[in-house]
């Protein structure tokens, strides 16, 4: 009996200074299944995040692209680059170019400090389209091509659009000279920019 007693003893001692290793390992297993649920949740979400982004962007696309062809457009700059190979980031609302019908509006404000001669930091300019081409190339990539002719510009302009989104980018050759200029941005329909459109030359 005292036999007994003393290895009763001695099994609860022993439990004791154990620590409990098996309601450790419980919490540890429930801390890993927590985080693995939490992962699978994130990872739902981030799939969720990047088809409506590919979604919006796609809507985007194809309503820049439908913009383009009515000559409807404003392709909002975000960055300009000048001959001598500078590149500038630029307010989108006074950098831009614009196509309503048969007008065309070159507007390039690098300058948040002067007001320049359009009043918004830069040149306006704007003119009567012609020759307008719109192709489309390998992999989707569409070309948009005009001449524009007015009092303070003469130039060809060749926009290129980005499949299954609205970036675009632009060049601008002046016909006059070769200060050529590139543009890069968003196209948008018309009546939904909201440019600033300064006085033109």
């Amino acid at each position: 009996m005292v036999l007994v007693a003393g290895f009763a003893f001695t099994t609860l001692d022993a439990s004791a200074q154990s620590g409990n290793p098996g309601g450790r390992t419980n919490k540890m297993q429930n801390t890993v299944e927590t985080w693995k649920e939490d992962m699978a949740r994130f990872r739902a979400r981030s799939e969720e995040n990047r088809k409506l982004n590919e979604l919006a962007d796609s809507l985007a696309g194809i309503q820049a692209v439908a913009a383009v062809k009515n000559m409807d457009f404003v392709l909002e700059a975000q960055t300009v680059q000048f001959r001598n190979g500078a590149t500038i980031f630029v307010d989108s609302s006074t950098n831009f170019i614009s196509v309503k019908g048969r007008r065309a509006v070159v507007q390039i404000s690098p300058s948040n400090f002067t007001s320049g001669p359009n009043g918004v930091g830069g040149v306006t300019v704007d003119g009567t389209i012609s020759g307008q081409e719109y192709k489309v190339g390998k992999h989707g990539y569409a070309t948009y091509s005009f001449n524009v002719m007015g009092v303070g510009i003469n130039a060809q302009i060749e926009v290129y659009l980005t499949p299954g989104t609205n970036q675009a980018s632009a060049t601008i050759y002046p016909n006059f000279n070769s200060n050529t200029v590139w543009v890069q941005g968003n196209i948008v329909p018309y009546e939904n920019s909201d440019v600033i459109e300064g006085s033109s030359l």
